[in-house]
């Protein structure tokens, strides 16, 4: 074969071996933020992405061997190139639209592990395919690069090395500069852009495949007016604000009573704002029992950390109820952080450190009174922030009669469930572990101290609270608390499969969801669950 046009110039070739690298990367990256919003961007998300794209290079390299042995017509390969470009111009437009028809497919029909089979189904329809021809570039390539058996192995190296420092480059350009500097649909489109200059450079320069471009072109084009403004979240409506960071992707709401924030969640919310500055009515009220459970100290004069700051909820409200106590706060996500200060009115005098609160732990030697976990996010808990060696090293900085108070999210009644297994791990490293339900929810809150009489301090402390409304929930965690059972269902650094016992819950939650639609779905087909929303 006689390469045509620029493919005369084996730098070209290698350009293109670079640019397919850095675009499979950036879809890989990008495919976990359009998905987080659905299934969340936990550990197991993320394996099923992998996987998936692993699935579809292999294929690619096996074809793109094949049909380069077959057929050597660069033509072919640069047309695979655009159709990839084209379909992932297109995620962006109709990627959210697939995964909820996906979902609304399956939710009536899998009973179990369904964010896996979703989250498998989602990424095979809207991601294989593309990745499967760009899986096709190596093999091919190889094909027309190799001019001799003398300089074939320098040749296929070359051809090696752009492709990785392409992956490495693709890697790092969505996650720290595209995707938060202007989101994850033009992400896409950028990329996709790349790969039809590469092709319309190839076509033009062997004047051949006009039609092609013009119909690429055309498509992008409306690829790019259709889907870089358009919301992920495309079932509310009127947000406040939506963008994304490093790290998650955000949605800021409100309404005449309140700010909400939400994250990479299938569920509710991560943090409120109450416009009249009453209490909200969520978790933050119950955790607001940890400061009272405190001996010999007014809630005032002592200090508190709290590690999954979020906007700052529990700080603010301990700082209402409570006067000018010293809060810090620990976050990893610092676009939240901003966003808190312009849209949930966290005080400016609380300082809030951009970190891993593990990490945070283990670089402070600062003791604290009360210590809030609050990391943990429907099935994307830290293993880090689950073991027994955290909740040791969170105990060592508390000061003596110390509590430490702990969000777990996803309630379940299951043995062996995720709550179970947090609640045995603290109670194996605290000596007086209690859990109280909180009301129309699926949070339990859980207070840990060694003080033996942590509820007997709450309850003498209740006396003299002023504001009606706090004392009527301090009595209400008071008389719903119950001193947990400890079991043995301990984790350590080595083995705390989180993301599975969380999972286990996610079912559950999906299935009391949808039994009432499951219900009609089965009496009156599609039309009645289309009736009923």
């Amino acid at each position: 074969m006689e390469n045509r046009g620029v493919l005369k110039n084996k730098l070209f070739l290698y350009l293109t071996e670079f640019f397919a690298g850095m675009s499979v990367m950036a879809v890989e990256l990008g495919a976990s933020r359009l998905l987080a919003p659905y299934f969340s961007s936990s550990q197991i998300v993320w394996t099923i992405i992998i996987g998936t794209i692993m699935i579809a290079m292999a294929l690619g390299n096996i074809y793109g061997g094949k049909s380069a042995d077959k057929s050597p017509n660069p033509d072919k390969l640069y047309g695979r190139i655009l159709i990839a470009a084209v379909w992932i111009a297109l995620i962006p437009v109709v990627g959210k639209y697939i995964v909820l028809g996906i979902s609304a497919l399956l939710i009536f029909t899998v009973n179990n592990n369904f964010l896996i089979i979703a989250a498998f189904c989602a990424c095979m329809v809207i991601f294989v395919f593309p990745l499967f021809l760009l899986g096709t570039v190596t093999p091919s390539l190889a094909k027309y690069s190799v001019s001799s058996l003398d300089d074939s192995g320098r040749t296929v190296g070359t051809l090696g090395a752009f492709n990785t420092i392409g992956s490495i480059i693709g890697t790092f350009v969505p996650t720290f500069v595209t995707i938060p500097a202007v989101g994850t649909s033009i992400t896409f489109l950028i990329f996709a852009g790349i790969l039809i200059v590469l092709s319309v450079i190839y076509f033009v320069s062997s004047r051949v495949g006009y039609k092609k471009i013009i119909i690429s072109g055309v498509i992008f084009v409306s690829c790019c007016v259709f889907g870089h403004g358009d919301s992920f979240a495309f079932w509310q409506k009127d947000l406040t604000y939506e963008g994304e960071s490093i790290y998650n992707y955000l949605q800021v709401s409100e309404d005449d009573k309140q700010v909400s924030l939400s994250t990479n969640v299938l569920f509710g919310v991560q943090s409120v704002y109450m416009k009249d500055d009453t209490l909200t009515g969520l978790y933050y009220d119950y955790a607001m029992a940890a400061p009272l459970m405190v001996p010999d100290k007014n809630p005032d004069s002592m200090e508190v950390l709290i590690l999954g700051m979020g906007t700052g909820t529990y700080a603010t409200q301990c700082r209402k109820y409570f006067g000018d106590m010293n809060i810090e706060g620990v976050e990893i996500d610092e676009k939240i952080t901003k966003l808190s200060r312009k849209y949930f009115a966290l005080p400016d005098d609380i300082n809030v450190t951009t970190y891993d609160g593990r990490a945070f732990l283990n670089a402070s030697d600062r003791k604290y009174d009360v210590i809030m976990v609050d990391a943990y996010q429907d099935i994307t808990i830290p293993f880090q922030m689950s073991s027994a060696e955290f909740f040791r090293l969170v105990k060592s900085h508390l000061n003596e009669n110390g509590v430490m108070v702990v969000n777990m999210n996803m309630r379940g009644n299951d043995d062996g469930d995720i709550n179970q297994y947090l609640a045995d791990t603290i109670s194996s490293v605290f000596g007086n572990v209690y859990t109280v339900e909180v009301d129309n929810s699926t949070n339990r809150e859980l207070f840990a101290s060694d003080n033996n009489d942590m509820m007997g301090v709450l309850n003498d402390n209740i006396s003299g609270i002023k504001d009606a409304d706090l004392r009527f929930m301090m009595n209400k965690v008071r008389d719903n608390s119950i001193a947990y059972n400890a079991g043995k269902l301990i984790m350590t650094d080595d083995n705390a499969p989180v993301e599975l016992l969380g999972m286990k819950v996610i079912d559950k939650i999906i299935r009391d969801e949808v039994a009432y639609y499951k219900e009609i779905f089965d009496e009156n087909g599609v039309q009645g669950v289309i009736d009923a929303l």
